[in-house]
């Protein structure tokens, strides 16, 4: 029997003896928006490498399916017919963390590719010497 519990400013569903958590399945949005990430630093597929779970639906009985999370090593399992995510004790957790990495990988990215962008026009402008610059 699942409790219903606030976290993370919406109701989330948790098994008291394993501590697990259940989202439906616009509550793994909800997640990651917790993290105060936009939508589009969050845009990306979702699943990866998809295998039959051990787990079933809590909604609806059906063998669920598991998948690596955004291509990390973390396997949640969700239901096929689309009721939800299950997550266990301390996924949650993992799930902010990685959202907020891959929002850190993006900065790092615009920022090298705003230096570059730089370099490249000074280049042009005949700043840069060495190889590719005028003298």
């Amino acid at each position: 029997m699942l409790v219903t519990e606030r976290d993370y400013g919406f109701d989330v569903d948790r098994c008291p003896q394993c501590n697990g958590r259940w989202l439906d399945y616009d509550e793994l949005d909800r997640l990651e928006a917790s993290t105060g990430a936009t939508e589009a630093e969050r845009r990306a597929t979702i699943e990866y490498g998809e295998h039959p779970s051990e787990l079933d639906c809590p909604v609806c009985g059906k063998r669920m399916i598991t998948f690596d999370y955004r291509a990390y090593s973390l396997e949640l399992d969700e239901c096929s017919e689309g009721h939800g995510y299950w997550l266990d004790a301390g996924e949650e957790g993992r799930v902010r963390d990685i959202v907020n990495e891959r929002v850190r990988g993006l900065e790092r990215s615009a920022s090298a590719e705003a230096a570059w962008g730089r370099f490249v026009g000074g280049l042009k402008r005949g700043r840069g010497g060495g190889l590719f610059g005028r003298r």
